[in-house]
């Protein structure tokens, strides 16, 4: 069956960007808080720097994905203040610049063509996240990958959140990250040269192709961690 690993790298709108009402949305919850007036302020920051957490608050920039059987991978990634359109293909893997709803569009269209689909956290993170972006840009999406938290209930195409396997549904007491779970199985971390929580820096810097390369990097770890479920883990 042709199994299709995906990961996403999302940035947050600036906040001053945002208007009133809606900044007063977003720390709403503050006030019912007995915070002081100094931990009141690094929540708030918190606040700011976690835009790229929602759908309503930020974008897709990156979205990686990796053909398993095929070995072939590609990246479609935004890079809006690029001199020129990027293109770049080495090693099996194909980096291509595009607008987000682009990204999407291509996307959902390649999606089609799987019956199984593997992520790490991706129905917690970046499965619903695709979704609201790409309603918000007008595109639907062709497969659900919401579908059945259990694989057992997955009717239509299968969604292995390797997060969810290797956790057991949230039933250890330590869920652990993709860098822990890479560290124990000997699985090179793509952790080891920054994390997701830098994407936003790295755009504003225009390094796009980094953003682009970090998030293959997740996609290859993701799939490293995957054929190790597959082979000792899955029943």
């Amino acid at each position: 069956m042709p199994k299709l690993v995906f990961d996403i790298e999302t940035i947050g709108r600036d906040w001053d960007e945002f208007d009133k009402l809606t900044q007063e949305d977003l720390t709403r919850w503050l006030k019912r808080e007995l915070y002081t007036e100094e931990e009141a302020q690094f929540k708030v920051e918190n606040t700011k720097e976690e835009t790229a957490l929602s759908p309503l608050t930020g974008e897709i920039v990156s979205i990686a994905i990796y053909d398993v059987e095929r070995e072939a991978g590609a990246v479609y990634f935004q890079a809006p203040e690029a001199s020129e359109p990027i293109f770049i293909e080495e090693n099996g893997i194909k980096y291509q610049s595009m607008t987000e709803a682009e990204i999407l569009k291509t996307f959902w269209d390649i999606a089609q063509k799987y019956k199984e689909f593997i992520t790490f956290n991706g129905r917690g993170f970046d499965a619903p996240f695709m979704a609201i972006r790409s309603a918000i840009n007008g595109i639907a999406p062709t497969v659900d990958l919401m579908e059945g938290r259990y694989l057992y209930q997955q009717r239509g195409v299968k969604h292995i959140d390797v997060y969810d396997q290797m956790t057991f549904y949230g039933a250890t007491s330590k869920k652990g990250s993709l860098h822990l779970f890479c560290r124990a199985f000997d699985i090179p971390s793509p952790k080891t040269g920054g994390s997701g929580g830098e994407v936003g820096e790295l755009f504003k810097k225009k390094e796009y192709e980094k953003i682009a390369r970090y998030n293959m990097g997740d996609v290859i770890a993701t799939k490293e961690l995957y054929l190790k479920w597959e082979k000792y883990l899955k029943f």
